[in-house]
C-alpha cells in the first residue's frame, strides 16, 4: 500500500544518521538501507540491494569530496557539516534506490511492470517522506523534550535553574532517542536493516584489518564500530546539553528557536569530537562516544552470510570504481 510504503521510507529516513558510518572524508564507510548496503570511498560509492529472488541489484556513481569543491569545507567545524551533508544526500539516494527495487519487486509479484510510474511515485513519495521526517525530528527531539522540561520546572521549581532545566531537557531527549530506537528494533523490517548495518560494520573492519575481504574473514569481527552514526547521535545530544546550559534564554519559543538554529554548530562540534576521539582512543573525547558503542547493540544485529555477501559486493564495486579513476581507498 502507498501509505505503508511512505511510512517505511519516513522511518528509514529517521535512521539515516544512526545507520551512517565512516564520517571522515578519507575513510571507507557505508550505510545500511532496505535489504542492502551502500559503501563509499573518497570519490565513488556503490549500493547493493538483495532482490527477493536472491540476485543483487547494484548502482554506482562517482563523487567529489566537499573540500575539493571548496576549500572552506576542509576547515574545522565546517568540514563536519560538509561531510555530513554529503553523507545525508548519499543516504537519501541509496534509500531511494532500495525503495525503487522494493517497489519493482512488488509490481512484479502483482504482474505489473511500469518503470516510468515507479520513478514518478518514488520522486514525490521520497519528498513527502523527507518533509515528514524533518518535522518528526524537530517535534520529537526538540519540541517534546523542551515542553516536558518546561512543565517539570513549573511543578518543581528546583528544576527551573539554567543548569537543571537543560539537564532535564537533555536527559529527556536521550531517553526519547533510546525508546524510539528500541521500539523500531521490534519491527521485523527494521531488524533486517540493523542486520545489514552489522554486516556493513564487519566488512569495514575486515577491510581495515588488511586481511582478504570475504565472508569467512568478516564474520569474526564485531558489529560495534566507533565511527558509527549512532555514536555521532549520542555525542550530538551530550554536546547540545552542555551548550544549551551556556545560553541564558528563558522563554519557551526562544529556547526552541535556539535549539533549531544551533543544529549546524552542534553537528560540527560533534564531528570534531568523534574525529579526535577516533585518533586518540584514550582521550576524554573518546569516552563521549562510548555510550554510542553500547547503543549499537540495538542498532546492529548479527548478519547472515547473504547479508555479509551483499555488503562485500557493495564494497568491491565501490573499490573497482575508485580504482578505475586512479584512486584508492585510504585507511588512516
Amino acid at each position: 500500500m502507498p501509505f505503508l510504503r511512505h511510512l517505511r521510507q519516513a522511518l528509514h529516513l529517521q535512521l539515516l544518521i544512526a545507520l551512517e558510518s565512516g564520517e571522515s572524508e578519507i575513510l571507507v564507510g557505508g550505510q545500511a538501507v532496505m535489504e542492502g548496503v551502500m559503501m563509499r570511498a573518497p570519490h565513488s560509492y556503490a549500493v547493493a540491494v538483495r532482490r527477493p529472488d536472491g540476485t543483487l541489484a547494484t548502482t554506482t556513481r562517482t563523487l567529489v569530496r566537499p573540500s575539493e569543491r571548496n576549500k572552506v569545507w576542509g576547515w574545522p567545524m565546517l568540514r563536519g557539516l560538509g561531510t555530513l551533508g554529503q553523507a545525508m544526500a548519499l543516504g537519501v539516494r541509496a534509500l531511494r534506490f532500495s525503495s525503487d527495487e522494493a517497489l519493482a519487486a512488488e509490481a512484479k509479484r502483482a504482474g505489473e511492470a511500469s518503470p516510468a510510474k515507479k520513478s514518478e511515485v518514488s520522486n514525490w513519495g521520497m519528498g513527502l517522506s523527507l518533509a515528514a521526517s524533518l518535522l518528526f525530528f524537530i517535534g520529537l527531539y526538540k519540541f517534546v523534550p523542551l515542553l516536558l522540561a518546561t512543565e517539570s520546572a513549573k511543578h518543581w521549581p528546583a528544576l527551573s535553574g539554567q543548569i537543571m532545566f537543560n539537564v532535564v531537557d537533555g536527559v529527556v531527549r536521550i531517553l526519547l532517542f533510546l525508546l524510539f530506537m528500541g521500539g523500531l528494533a521490534l519491527l521485523p523490517d527494521v531488524r533486517r536493516v540493523f542486520a545489514y548495518h552489522g554486516a556493513e560494520h564487519k566488512v569495514v573492519f575486515n577491510y581495515e584489518s588488511g586481511q582478504p575481504v570475504d565472508i569467512a574473514h568478516a564474520r569474526p569481527f564485531t558489529t560495534l564500530h566507533p565511527r558509527c552514526g549512532t555514536s555521532f547521535m549520542i555525542v550530538i545530544m551530550l554536546i547540545a546539553m552542555a551548550l544549551y546550559i551556556l545560553i541564558p534564554v528563558h522563554s519557551f519559543w526562544m529556547r526552541l528557536f535556539i535549539r533549531i538554529a544551533l543544529l549546524p554548530v552542534i553537528a560540527g562540534l560533534a564531528y570534531e569530537v568523534i574525529r579526535f576521539g577516533a585518533k586518540h582512543s584514550r582521550s576524554v573525547f573518546a569516552l563521549l562516544a562510548r555510550p554510542g558503542l553500547w547503543l549499537q547493540r540495538i542498532t546492529t544485529q548479527e548478519p547472515s552470510d547473504d547479508q555479509l555477501a551483499c555488503s562485500i559486493h557493495s564494497l568491491e564495486t565501490a573499490m573497482a570504481l575508485e580504482q578505475s579513476q586512479g584512486g584508492e581507498l585510504v585507511i588512516s
